[in-house]
Order: structure tokens, then sequence, then C-alpha cells
């Protein structure tokens, strides 16, 4: 057999996941010669030997590479032997391509919580890295939050000022040991190390002053893998209260960090998926619903929710706290409730000093911010409601069109995509674009791609809505560069979104349910804020066949923040008798006389009291009228206590919601009047009340579904938009989807709130581009 040389170039997730480890074993078992590379975006084989020995790699890697690490489809190149052959193997990196704010880095892994080894190793006391903090391998550890730059490598890391000893080296070179070419490497003796900032000054021991902090029932401020966390004992009610009180958090659940699943199995259904998911390297948080007959076991963690948020450990440090502490812990952001995370311990010294009592810092810098990632399981799938550490920055499973382009999504759930080669990147979730320092991040994190070596960009894409700061910036952009801007109604990106992730072909039905978007004119729709709509996605746009009946929202924008205004503006819509109904009480006593008569006023002359078709405004609406939420905290509050309430009864009766002719749609307006008299019944529980909303809703959407797919010929509905994160609403519109004969398909891998946005905006844009050969 004949000698040959091999070059391949290798995409996917191939960097930071022992991919060049994996190679040079393979390569040393076949008698093989040259290097391997990490490269931007890649990694470079450039091997030599025997002919038969090259092909026999080339179907071993995919085959023994293991998870987290994909191998895209491999394009051999074969080439003339070197003469002579090169001396051995060589690992190697490429020389740096600065990230900055590292929107997309299309080979890099994404953070990885301890792996069962590294575990036995951390509690093992006769290792040498026993109960260090920073313990990691070429299986986990940090990635995305510590790169500097492309290609991977430690230099291109904020460990590369941390040189190795003797025995970490001899690790690290060391083809046969597990840490062989391990970046993240490190031991007590060389790694990164902690640091204890607050009262008692740890006596030389930061994690025993953490631990007693804690104990004391003390609010304590992380260093974590993303940025700052804050920590609290979940079961003591008062120090959960003063966190609340402090971070200014009043009412969003908080998560749960457990040691191990038996600390929080008795509370909770707990299936083999959830228990999976759990497990899971990327450590998300993983929302499980309380047992039907326990109560919220923490005071003040989760009020109103019928769910807990739980993740295990994403940490070294995380799982020696959570195993020290031996009880469930609050972890949470480590900020002010509407500002972003801290990262910096400089930065959180300053911004955290009236909310933590005690800080626990280290000397690996993060950075880049990341949010924990958040999930549920519907009918037996993970359905992510936030992507970020653990899943970001790795390429999404799903095929994109020819051609390069990238959205920038919109304001809410922040979170860019990138179309490339026929794979799509969606960044991981930036927050929402109010502040400063988010816009920032967008804007160079753009200003990045735009400059980024390889395919130029084709387009760019955004949400329609000219007030939005990304709008804005896509505008700026594209008319810099010369690019076309595809502006994207909001609601068909949403429905764009779930039919790219399931591979669907156009034409197609979608129930877009969210809370407000910006919809097509005024002249055309006879209302401008559009959020329950039922669309054909064509591939030349979208065509509304019906929508829910629109009602007022006295106010204008505050009335996203007080669910007594959309039920107000509902009663209103609804006639006198409404208004009067002795079942309003709640929503007239949550005014004042003099403001309730001036609202009424505004809404009949049509001040500042726009029609709006939104679902998550009748959520907010009922949940006024049931007295659970006048004034919201945070986005989805009403919605999340009205299915907490609705899963306490019963199966419920359904009330009726006819479809009334509107001009200009195909089918007309979805009618929630019948839905307001069964809310405003005050002979019935308010937990069979919330039961019967989310039951006539679920009813009335798939039965103006299956109206319309027999007219269009349709057989799938799509369910798209952040109402749907909702999973009693979600699971109860697909059971009547296919009592209709229809199948409902739903975001699982992208949020469905405007966290997936991006995606849609993506497939729209694409479609658009010219064919080229």
């Amino acid at each position: 057999m004949s000698a040959a040389r091999l070059r391949l170039w290798c995409s996917g997730v191939v960097q930071g996941v022992g991919f060049r480890p994996l190679v040079h074993r393979l390569a040393a078992e076949l008698q093989l010669v040259g290097e391997v590379e990490n490269v931007a975006g890649a990694v470079r084989l450039e091997l030599q030997g025997e002919r038969r020995s090259l092909e026999l790699l080339l179907r071993r890697l995919p085959e023994e590479l293991q998870p987290p690490g994909a191998l895209e489809p491999l394009a051999p190149e074969w080439l003339p032997p070197f003469v002579p052959a090169p001396p051995g193997l060589r690992i190697a990196a490429a020389s740096a391509q600065p990230l900055g704010a590292g929107l997309i880095a299309p080979a890099l892994a994404a953070d990885l919580a301890p792996c069962p080894t590294c575990l036995a190793e951390l509690h093992d006391p006769a290792n040498r890295r026993h109960r260090y903090p920073f313990i990691s391998c070429s299986q986990c550890g940090p990635r995305y939050s510590i790169a500097t730059a492309e290609a991977y490598a430690r230099a291109h890391t904020s460990l590369a000022g941390f040189r190795l000893c003797a025995l970490c080296q001899k690790e690290f070179d060391d083809p046969t040991d597990r840490r062989f070419h391990a970046e993240t490497i490190g031991c007590p003796a060389c790694g990164p190390q902690l640091r204890w900032q607050g009262a008692g000054g740890g006596g030389g021991d930061p994690l025993g002053a953490a631990l007693a902090l804690l104990a004391a029932g003390g609010i304590l401020a992380l260093q974590g893998v993303g940025g700052f966390q804050l920590l609290v004992a979940a079961s003591n009610g008062a120090a959960v209260a003063r966190l609340r009180q402090r971070k200014q958090r009043p009412a969003k659940p908080l998560a749960l960090l457990v040691a191990d699943l038996e600390a929080i199995a008795p509370l909770v259904e707990l299936s083999e998926l959830e228990r999976l998911q759990l497990q899971h390297p990327a450590a998300p948080i993983v929302l499980l619903r309380l047992r039907p007959d326990q109560r919220q076991p923490f005071a003040g963690v989760a009020p109103g929710s019928a769910a807990l948020g739980v993740m295990l450990p994403a940490s070294p440090l995380h799982q020696l706290l959570a195993t020290g502490f031996g009880r469930p812990l609050v972890a949470t952001s480590g900020n002010r409730s509407g500002e972003p995370l801290c990262l910096e311990p400089a930065e959180a010294l300053n911004r955290l000093a009236g909310i933590a009592d005690g800080f626990l810092l280290h000397n690996r810098p993060i950075v880049r911010r990341l949010d924990d990632s958040v999930l549920q399981v519907i009918e037996g799938r993970p359905v992510l409601l936030r992507r970020a550490r653990g899943y970001a920055p790795q390429a999404l499973a799903l095929q994109a069109p020819p051609g390069t382009a990238l959205a920038l999504g919109g304001d809410l759930k922040s979170a860019p995509a990138l179309a490339l080669g026929g794979r799509v990147w969606l960044a991981p979730l930036l927050g929402d674009l109010a502040g400063p320092l988010p816009q920032q991040l967008l804007s160079e994190g753009l200003e990045q791609l735009l400059e980024r070596p390889g395919p130029g960009l084709a387009a760019l894409a955004c949400d329609g809505h000219p007030g939005y700061a990304s709008h804005q910036l896509a505008a700026v952009a594209a008319l810099r560069l010369g690019l076309p801007l595809q502006l994207v109604q909001h609601h068909r990106a949403h429905g764009l979104a779930v039919a790219a992730e399931h591979d669907l072909p156009l034409p197609l039905l979608v129930w877009a349910c969210d809370g407000l978007g910006y919809g097509e004119p005024a002249e055309a729709s006879g209302h401008r804020l559009w959020g329950g709509e039922l669309l054909w996605l064509t591939p030349s746009g979208a065509e509304r066949w019906a929508c829910l009946r629109p009602f007022p929202l006295p106010g204008g924008e505050r009335a996203m923040a007080e669910p007594r205004r959309a039920a107000l503006g509902l009663l209103a819509a609804a006639g006198p008798e409404a208004l009067g109904h002795p079942g309003a009480a709640c929503c007239r006593a949550a005014f004042s006389p003099g403001d309730w008569q001036l609202l009424l006023q505004a809404i009949a002359s049509g001040c500042n009291s726009p029609l709006c078709s939104s679902t998550g405004r009748l959520f907010d609406a009922a949940a006024s009228l049931l007295d659970l939420c006048q004034r919201s905290s945070f986005e989805g509050e009403a919605g999340l206590l009205l299915e907490g309430l609705a899963l306490q009864a019963p199966p419920p009766q359904v009330a009726p919601m006819p479809l009334l002719p509107a001009a200009g749609l195909e089918l007309g307006w979805l009618d929630w009047q019948p839905l307001l008299h069964s809310l405003l019944n005050a002979g019935v529980a308010p937990q069979e009340s919330a039961a019967c909303f989310h039951a006539s809703l679920a009813a009335g959407l798939a039965s103006a579904a299956a109206e319309a797919a027999g007219r269009l010929g349709a057989t799938t509905v799509l369910l798209a938009g952040g109402c749907f994160q909702n999973r009693l609403l979600l699971e109860l519109t697909a059971t009547a989807l296919r009592g209709g004969g229809l199948v409902p398909r739903w975001a699982e891998q992208l949020p469905s709130n405007d966290g997936g946005l991006a995606i849609g905006q993506l497939w729209a844009a694409l479609a658009d581009l010219p064919i080229t050969k």
C-alpha cells in the first residue's frame, strides 16, 4: 500500500472537547505523522502515512468522538506525501483572532459542568486535586466564558497567566493521560485560587467562610461561571425575603441549587428525562412541577408557581458549596433587578455592596456574561426557555438555506443569529436592550461579525418595529455596508422559527401568541399591536386569517406592567354591564374612583388607549379579575400565577370562543366575551376560573386553527410565541389540535419567546436572497 497525505478541515464542536487528543491517539495507533491544529472555526489535520491507515482514521473519527463533541461531514483532500516525512505528531493552535464581545464563535464549545471522573477526584482525599474548586479535564470545565480569542488554546483564554507546575505539565504532555492537552488544566499549586471578602476574613479558608455565612442566613455573592450569582439558604424564609428586598426582585421565581436530586425528589414530579436533563453537562435550570399534594416548600422562592426551577452544580466550586451546605440553596443572578450580571470582582464589590453580606471571589477572569440556561420537559421532550450557559455558542441542530445572513432578533430577550455555510448559530441571551450595556454588547458583537474573515454577509434582518434599538442598529449597519435590510414582521418571525427548527416547508398555519408585537399598518388591520394571530405562512409572507378580538390598553405602554389596565380595557370593550358587574370588583378596587373614570374617558376618546389582540394581555386581564396580580414586577408574572392556580383545579368546564366576522380577516375575531363572563362569575372558585380560562383559550385556538386548516388543506399547526412557555396552555392546545386531526409543532431547541425570534428573521432573509451558483 502506498503512502499518502491527508488534509482535513474538521468543523462542528471540535475545540475544547478533546478532539485533538483523540486525533493524536488514533494517529499514533495507526502510525501516522503530521500535525493537528486548532484554527478559527475548525481543526486542521495534515497527516501522512499508509493510505489504508488514513482511510481508517476517517472512519473512526466520527465514531469515537464523544459528546459534547460533534463533527460535521468530512471532505478529505488527498495529496502527495512529503519527502522526507514529518518527524512525528504535533498538536498546535493557530495565531489568535480576538473574540471581543464574541456573540458567535463557530468552533468553540460551551461551558460544561464537571464530569463524573473529575467529581470523583474532587471528593477523593488521596487525589492531589481533592477539593480543588477549579478541577477540569478535556471533557469538562469552562470554555466559552473564558475564551479571549479563537482558535481554542490555553494562551487564548483567561488562564493564559497561570503557568503550569511540573506535575500538571507532565499530564498535559502525556498522550496516555486523560488531561493530555486539556487547556484548562491546573491544580492547587499552579491554578486559580479562591479569595474571601467579608466579615470574619475567612481564616485562610474562603470556602469555609462562605458556608458559615450561608448557615447564618447571610447573602453570598459568588463569582460563578458566566458572572456573579447571589446565594442564600432556600429554607430560610427571612434570608430569602431579605434577598428579594435588596435585589429589588419582589416576586419572580428564584432557582434552587442542589448537590444531588435526592434533596428535591420528594417534592416534585421528576421523570427520567427531567433527571437526565438535570444531569446534562450543560447543567441547565429545569422547571419541575410540584407534586399535586405539595404546596411551595420554600417560603418566598417561587410564590404562586406550580413549579420549582432546579439545577445541579455547574462547576466544581458550585459542587463544593452545595455539598458543603447540605441543603438546597437559592442561586440567582448577581445584580439588581433589571441590571446586567456583574462580571468582575471590582464591579461586584461596588454594585452588590448593598445586597451581599460576603463575597467568594477567585482570580480566573470571566470574559463574557452568561446567564443560566432554563428548560422544561413538555410531552416527553426538552424545551428550552433560555439558551445561554452550557448551550451557546454551539451551532443549532438545523440546516439553513444557502446564503450568509445575520439577524438581530428583538429588543426583549435579545439573541442575534448567524447563518453561514448551511449552519446556524444563535448567540447566548444578551438580555433586554433597554439599558446601555446590552446595546453596547450587541453593537460590538455586530461589528466583530461584520469584520470576520470569510464569506461576507449578504443580508441583515431585524424586527419591523422602528422604535427597537436592534432595528435602528441594523438599519445603520445595512446603510453603511450597502447590504439589503430585511424587515420581518414579529409574528411571522415567530412562526418561521418553529418551521425552521422542524425543517417544515411552507405554507404552514401558525398561532402566534405573545405579549405585544408590531403588526402590519393600521389601515390594513385596524390595530397595530398584535399578539394573538392565526397566520398562513407562505414563501412570500404571512396572510392573517384570525386574531383575538381587539380590546384597548388604557395608558398604552404602562398597561404592559399593570394587568389592571388590561382588565379595564377588556371590561370597557365588553360594555357597561361588564364594567359594573360584581365579578369585576377586584379590578375596580385596584384604581381610585378618579383614575377609573379618567381611564374610561381616555378609552372612549381613544386617547393613549391603543387596541391590541395580545394573548399575553388577555392573561393579564384574567389575572387582574381573579385578583392574582394588579401590578406585575416581571414579564409574564400574571400568566405564571394564573397557570399555578389553574393546576389546583379538576378538569374544568369550557366556555365557547366563537369567531366573529371582521374586515380583512378570512375567519374574523376569536371572541373572548363568553370567557370574560365565566371569569366574572362570582359563584365559581378562582382555581376553577383559572382552569376554565386555560381550557377555553386552548379550545378556541384549536377550533379556529381547524377551521382554517379545513379551508386551506393544512395538516400541521405551529404554536409560536412567548405565551406557549405556559406548559398548561401548550399541552391543552396540542391535545385539542390532535383531537381535530391536526399535528401541532412548537419550539424545542429554540426559546418560543423573543429569544428565538432571530431564527425566523434569518429564514425570511435567506428566502429572499437571490439564488447563485
